[in-house]
């Protein structure tokens, strides 16, 4: 069956170590555009994050982003759907968690992810790398602020655990109603229940007519290994984090080797050689 979805993570994956789009990944990605192919950034990061690095990808259709909870198109600025944290299950895990987990901090991402509610001491732990955000202007909240709406995305950062560290503290924790991940930045990633990159892609195969058969993903953390294991043919990069090593079917080069432009090449010399000849 041949591949009509193209869905790929950007950091780590797409993007090289210098966060740039190499010219043969670029021509790569326009050959599957021009062959008919959706190609779709799959991604932590949101919109605003996307747009950053548009214009060198070429995407300016159907994004994913905040870890599979929010569809939208980047050219219409169309939602297809957004999956928010409920107010009150971001409460429970925040007053659980900093009492399991004294100096936890943390963040609503919300209304498309354009607003950023930090609480007061985030920032000063903060990078523009972290979020592609200035850390002066994320603000300095009270809890009760960041807890007010709910969040596309809840981040959870503590100033000394690192996110495996801290990851076993907030499955620990006897609340219900959402789902963690991390994807290799400083800090977690609260989500709706049942949220993933996997389930997002799913809701978007759907309103395109694409089976999941189809879809071929790329990716290298714990974040994409739902993807991975979901898609048609899940590929990991030689770079990738061993949870999503584990999850996909096969392994390409690393991402300053250009290893999606690799397995793309293949795949669309592989389906051009499949093709009925025309008459």
């Amino acid at each position: 069956m041949p591949i009509r979805l193209i869905a790929t993570d950007l950091d780590g994956t797409l993007l090289n170590s210098r966060l740039e789009v190499s010219p043969r990944t670029r021509r790569a990605l326009d050959a599957a555009r021009a062959a008919g192919v959706h190609v779709v950034p799959v991604t932590a990061r949101q919109p605003r994050g996307v747009r950053f690095i548009a214009q060198a990808t070429g995407f300016d259709g159907w994004a994913l982003c905040g870890n599979g909870a929010h569809g939208v198109h980047l050219g219409t600025g169309e939602v297809l759907f957004e999956a928010h944290v409920a107010g009150d299950v971001q409460r429970a895990v925040a007053q659980a968690l900093a009492e399991r987990v004294p100096g936890v901090l943390f963040v609503s991402v919300r209304q498309g992810g354009e607003v950023f509610v930090a609480q007061q001491g985030y920032a000063d732990l903060a990078h523009f790398e972290d979020h592609k955000r200035d850390p002066a202007d994320m603000g300095q909240h009270a809890l009760e602020a960041v807890l007010a709406e709910p969040s596309l995305k809840f981040i959870v950062r503590h100033p000394t655990l690192t996110p495996r560290e801290l990851l076993p503290h907030v499955q620990a924790l006897k609340v219900p109603g959402f789902a963690v991940t991390h994807s290799g930045a400083p800090f977690l990633e609260v989500l709706a229940e049942g949220v993933s990159k996997a389930w997002g892609l799913a809701q978007l195969c759907a309103a395109l007519g694409v089976r999941q058969a189809e879809v071929l993903a790329f990716g290298d953390a714990p974040n994409d290994a739902e993807m991975l294991a979901w898609a048609g043919r899940g590929v990991a990069m030689g770079n990738a984090d061993p949870e999503a090593l584990e999850a996909a079917g096969e392994v390409t080069l690393t991402n300053d080797e250009d290893g999606v432009a690799v397995v793309i090449e293949q795949l669309l010399a592989a389906q051009e050689r499949e093709e009925p000849a025309s008459v």
